[in-house]
């Protein structure tokens, strides 16, 4: 049984038959209180011109009038593990709203904030007219402030602030602008990978507590409210500025750094490492590499691909000595 800290179960990590996810791409348009009556009376409009549409034709055209941020009201009709059902205002036939469990709240993952009955507030993420549903977020009114400043950011500027936070899955980033997140220590979130091109065991080997730093936005996580952000993509890649320079056959000499049950890693320059597999470490077959090698022995390699598009890096050690005869 899987067992996470309390941090990341409030980071929402996903469960299992969760709906769907869609892209958040909405904008604010006006006033929580004005936007729900405009949607409302608009919706309603449209419904009056229906004249005898089944519930069926009813219920495409109302959400055809409904458009990504707006925002809506209703009636929490049903609440489950798998979220809240929405019978929305001025469509009393059946509920067509519906918030996952992580688009409920920053605070509060779980479906027992809400109950029947209970009148609530959210914006519009997507509208699905096949299925008949448009799913809405809670989260966006709760943290109004907040989510407009996350919309208002645009992929790849680059973005300032302090290293608050280092965890085992990434690490927060306390922005220079912007209001503070409800939850977490900062509002900017760095992942495992987007810290360093180079490879690395723990992210306090990259940065630490208090560092100052400048990123690339990447994409704005409407499930925890944060702006994800890349600390590597401000930095040259050194696997791209090594493959233009490099060619298969070459020999190369580097330094073992890690051992793994199918090969060696070694480092052939400052930053880039290669892997070089069990089979390609000697011409007589061996059952571990520990058997020919050990971590910190400097070794000859040639290299047998590139893949630059997966910035991968094949390396034979058998070869090399052919290669060098």
């Amino acid at each position: 049984m899987l067992r996470f800290s309390p941090l990341c179960r409030m980071r929402g990590i996903k469960a299992a038959g969760s709906p769907p996810r869609f892209p958040r791409l909405c904008g604010f348009r006006a006033p929580l209180h004005d936007r729900s009556h405009r949607l409302g009376r608009r919706a309603h409009e449209r419904l009056n011109r229906m004249g005898g549409a089944s519930d069926g034709q009813a219920s495409r055209r109302f959400l055809a009038a409904i458009q990504v941020g707006d925002i809506c009201s209703g009636i929490a009709a049903e609440v489950s593990p798998r979220g809240v059902s929405v019978i929305l205002d001025d469509f009393a036939a059946r509920p067509l709203g519906f918030v996952g469990p992580l688009d409920l709240s920053w605070r509060h993952f779980s479906s027992a904030s809400v109950e029947a009955g209970q009148r609530i507030i959210a914006e519009v993420t997507a509208v699905d007219l096949d299925q008949g549903q448009a799913w809405l977020s809670m989260a966006a009114t709760e943290n109004a402030e907040l989510w407009a400043f996350l919309k208002s950011l645009r992929v790849g500027e680059m973005i300032s602030g302090r290293i608050a936070s280092i965890e085992r899955f990434g690490v927060f980033v306390a922005l220079d602008d912007g209001p503070d997140h409800p939850v977490f220590p900062g509002v900017g979130f760095i992942t495992i990978p987007e810290l360093s091109w180079r490879r690395f065991e723990a992210a306090s080997e990259i940065v630490e507590v208090g560092q100052r730093v400048s990123c690339e936005f990447l994409q704005f996580d409407t499930t925890n409210g944060e702006a994800r952000l890349s600390l590597r993509a401000t930095q040259p890649d050194p696997f791209q500025a090594f493959a233009a320079g490099a060619r298969v056959g070459q020999v190369l000499q580097g330094r073992v750094t890690k051992l793994v049950p199918f090969g060696v890693f070694v480092r052939v320059t400052d930053g880039l490492e290669g892997l070089v597999h069990l089979r390609e470490l000697t011409w007589t077959p061996v059952e571990a590499p520990e058997e020919v090698v050990r971590v910190g022995d400097t070794i000859k390699v040639a290299i047998t691909e590139i893949d630059r598009q997966r910035r991968r890096l094949a390396l034979s050690r058998r070869q090399a000595s052919t290669a060098l005869e």
